[in-house]
């Protein structure tokens, strides 16, 4: 009677593993790199279908493999020359990163100097173009 109590205990316990997992945020390798390829394909095709060079993907999409970003992107450009799209000029900025918001609270700790060079630059930029100095 015993052992049947324990063996039942231990099947519970072993088929609540994934349920466990997931709370916990462990994920399974094999299905954590399937799902950042077929991410890396879609960014892929959607930086091709927007215009956007292969190398600016890569850079702003640092985290995806670039393998999988480059056959997104080349399947969208092959498609897109069979239909004779045209590119859609993208309405939002790129996405941040993982860690874009870390490096943002950084440069406002020390003082908000990073932002500080933005500013005196376009100043720089806008008095070049009005023609001062």
């Amino acid at each position: 009677m015993i052992k049947r109590l324990l063996l039942l205990i231990a099947m519970f316990s072993l088929l609540g593993c994934d349920q466990v997992a997931q709370k916990l945020g462990v994920e399974d390798p094999a299905k954590k790199e399937a799902r950042t390829e077929a991410e890396a394909k879609a960014v892929g095709s959607a930086c091709r279908q927007s215009g956007r060079a292969i190398e600016d993907c890569y850079s702003i999409y640092g985290w995806l493999p670039k393998a999988g970003i480059y056959a997104g992107w080349r399947d969208m450009d092959e498609y897109m020359r069979e239909n004779k799209l045209e590119t859609v000029v993208p309405q939002l900025p790129p996405a941040e990163g993982p860690g874009a918001k870390r490096k943002k609270a950084a440069a406002e700790a020390n003082g908000g100097e990073g932002e500080k060079k933005t500013e005196s630059s376009s100043k720089t930029e806008s008095e070049k173009k009005a023609g001062t100095h």
